[in-house]
């Protein structure tokens, strides 16, 4: 190995340790209580030696923040559309793989979705493009499972996706935040959770939900002032 190859894996070990100990930190503290001195305390390192590798602390979070949503995305990639006879199959599949990825890196779900101090991903949005593209992908397979039928024509992909998500990430949240019962299984609870709402769904009760603009959908210069600082 050259010493410029030894060099970049050297750099490369630095990085992953740095926002290993800052998800970690993030998590266990909050957001605003960490500083660059507790990360660089946690492995040993100066302040100075990781400004070296990130400019900031808003930094480290989006680097963490990225890893995450891809990480997220990854989940729906082997789901199979033309694998079962029941298009509504594909969105429960789709929305069960958000509950698991909360349970297989509840640190990543905890720092993306839980905590509200931490940095708006719009204002560092050239980082994170790749969201609407992939977002995009998630709307084109909901449209095609309800051309199916997996719901009634006329129900919107923003139904679907709001509904579905909100059911997902309520079992995924009362499960991370130690909000259930003794004995309460959250694994049932989640996949009860998403069957129900997949049922009324199904009922014809998502089309009384109207269709708006979420943050995530606009680049920030399209977005009225009123709502640029939502997260």
């Amino acid at each position: 190995m050259g010493v410029k190859e030894r060099q970049e894996r050297e750099r490369e070990a630095v990085s992953r340790a740095i926002l290993d100990a800052a998800r970690e930190l993030f998590v266990t503290h909050g957001y605003l209580e960490v500083s660059i001195r507790k990360i660089a305390d946690r492995i040993e390192y100066s302040p100075a030696a990781i400004y070296s590798y990130f400019p900031s602390k808003d930094d480290i979070f989006f680097a963490l923040a990225e890893e995450g949503f891809r990480l997220l995305f990854s989940y729906g990639q082997d789901i199979d559309e033309g694998t079962t006879d029941d298009p509504g199959d594909v969105l429960r599949q789709m929305f069960w793989r958000y509950y698991r990825f909360s349970k297989d890196h509840p640190e990543y779900f905890a720092l993306m979705f839980l905590d509200r101090t931490v940095p708006k991903i719009r204002d560092n949005w050239e980082r994170f493009e790749f969201l609407g593209e992939l977002k995009h992908d998630m709307r084109a397979r909901i449209a095609r499972a309800i051309s199916r039928g997996a719901v009634p024509a006329g129900t919107s992909t923003h139904a679907v996706f709001r509904l579905m998500l909100t059911a997902a990430h309520g079992a995924a949240t009362l499960g991370l935040c130690d909000r259930l019962g003794p004995g309460e299984d959250p694994d049932v609870l989640a996949r009860v959770t998403i069957d129900t709402m997949l049922a009324g769904l199904r009922s014809g009760t998502g089309r009384q939900l109207p269709e708006v603009a979420l943050p995530c959908d606009e680049r920030p210069d399209s977005v009225s002032e009123d709502t640029r600082h939502d997260s």
